[in-house]
């Protein structure tokens, strides 16, 4: 099974962490408007939503990335698909959303993968094509292309990969 090792990293300083990722969190041209306009009174995740200690899970695990976005090339076609984790804004239950973006001649195409409870605050990563494992070794999900990862520390983590046809999803930790 591809998978992350989950391994402690410590900072000295929490608000260098947040500037780095700041960047590696900005929208493609676009991307912003139509996510704004699609899921109003959302936002992506970014490291200040994250606790302490998952701020430092995820920065080990994927250094510089963003938690709320990552780019895979997800229909194994070479163009770069975008996985967004937005997070509801407001006072009444906190939810995640992930979805995944595509660039279009005409604008680009959201469609909505997921809606998970936000605590955790989920995270997404990319991980390899190959073969998981549910965490009850009863399904398997074969990926020939790049998958997406979507993880809620010490809570659970779910793997999202296209057949060809649709994505699928698989719970890879519970």
């Amino acid at each position: 099974m591809v998978g992350a090792t989950l391994v402690l990293l410590c900072f000295s300083e929490r608000s260098e962490a947040e500037t780095v990722s700041s960047s590696a969190c900005e929208l493609p041209a676009g991307l912003a408007r139509k996510v704004a306009n699609t899921y109003p009174d959302t936002g992506l995740v970014s490291l200040s939503d994250l606790d302490e200690y998952h701020r430092r899970l995820f920065r080990e695990d994927n250094g510089q990335g963003c938690p709320g976005l990552v780019s895979v090339d997800l229909f194994g076609d070479g163009e770069p698909t975008w996985a967004l984790v937005l997070l509801q804004r407001g006072p009444s239950k906190r939810t995640a959303t992930l979805v995944v973006a595509s660039a279009l001649e005409q604008g680009w195409k959201l469609e909505e993968l997921d809606v998970a409870d936000a605590s955790p605050v989920p995270v997404v990563w990319r991980d390899n094509p190959g073969k998981y494992v549910d965490f009850h070794g009863q399904k398997t999900l074969q990926a020939h292309h790049p998958v997406i990862v979507l993880c809620g520390y010490e809570s659970w983590a779910i793997v999202y990969a296209w057949t060809g046809k649709t994505v699928e999803k698989i719970w890879i930790s519970d």
